[in-house]
């Protein structure tokens, strides 16, 4: 197994739209990493004026290089925008973040663990309610230790819906590995991949606009084109803040056009399992 070297650059491409609120917490928390050798890419979907302001202030002081990747805002084109930050970042390596996620202190070291040349990770999450995610986006600053001990008191009052993925971290190891693909627990909120072969495969697909199911398209071509998917559970947990549901109008357009592509890949015993 050839896992990252700590002297190789990540590049996190980190995925936001007209939250800055949210987002200052997710650069708070990448800010406190214990692995920073990374940079970030903020890839923008034509977010407005005080996210590039909230940006600035921050970049003054920042332990590690934040580059804002904006576009005008014609609906939702966030394949588009991630396809731009996919070019110009300098990492070898990309982890995809999305800016309404907090991070823990070793989110960065734990994805350079589990990175392996032939590989892809897709992580996971843990949900916050709607009432922990309004205390926690009045906080002054992010503080994970702060956070992490009332985990327990968050998770029996329904803050957070798990707990242990939070508290006992596994390393990497075969079991992590996917036989084939399978379309569930794919999440583009936190996933990573070599940055070469994003670029084989073209990155994502721009003709996939409106909310739902670019990251599972995403993941499926890249197993098509031979990679290898790993869990990134029990190590690489990012805290999902609570928001009310995206306009899904075009979920059931991009889901089909997945379908179509995994049914024509698929042999015909693999086909009805590869699609459930």
């Amino acid at each position: 197994m050839a896992t990252a070297p700590t002297s190789q650059m990540i590049s996190v491409i980190l995925a936001t739209y007209n939250w800055p609120q949210a987002l200052k917490l997710c650069l708070q928390s990448l800010g406190s990493q214990t692995d920073l050798h990374f940079e970030i890419i903020i890839a923008d979907d034509g977010s407005a004026a005080d996210t590039g302001a909230l940006v600035k202030v921050i970049q003054q002081h920042f332990p590690v290089t934040i580059t804002h990747l904006w576009q005008e805002d014609q609906g939702f084109r966030k394949t588009r925008i991630l396809n731009q930050a996919i070019q110009v970042s300098n990492g070898n390596y990309l982890v995809f973040l999305d800016g309404d996620c907090i991070v823990q202190p070793d989110f960065i070291a734990r994805h350079r663990q589990l990175s392996e040349k032939g590989c892809l990770v897709t992580g996971s999450r843990v949900l916050l309610s709607a009432q922990l995610t309004r205390r926690l986006i009045h906080l002054p600053a992010w503080s994970y230790q702060d956070f992490s001990s009332s985990l327990l008191s968050n998770w029996l009052s329904g803050g957070i819906n798990k707990y242990l993925p939070l508290k006992i971290q596994l390393g990497d190891g075969s079991w992590r590995k996917y036989r084939k693909f399978v379309w569930r627990r794919i999440k583009g909120c936190n996933m990573a991949c070599w940055k070469k072969d994003a670029l084989q495969i073209d990155g994502f697909d721009e003709s996939m606009t409106g909310w739902g199911h670019e990251d599972a398209d995403f993941v499926f071509r890249l197993q098509n084109n031979g990679l290898i998917r790993k869990s990134g559970s029990w190590s690489t947990e990012v805290l999902h803040l609570y928001h009310q549901i995206n306009d899904q109008s075009n979920a059931a357009e991009n889901a089909r056009r997945v379908r179509e592509k995994i049914l024509a890949k698929a042999s015909p015993t693999d086909q009805a399992r590869s699609v459930a």
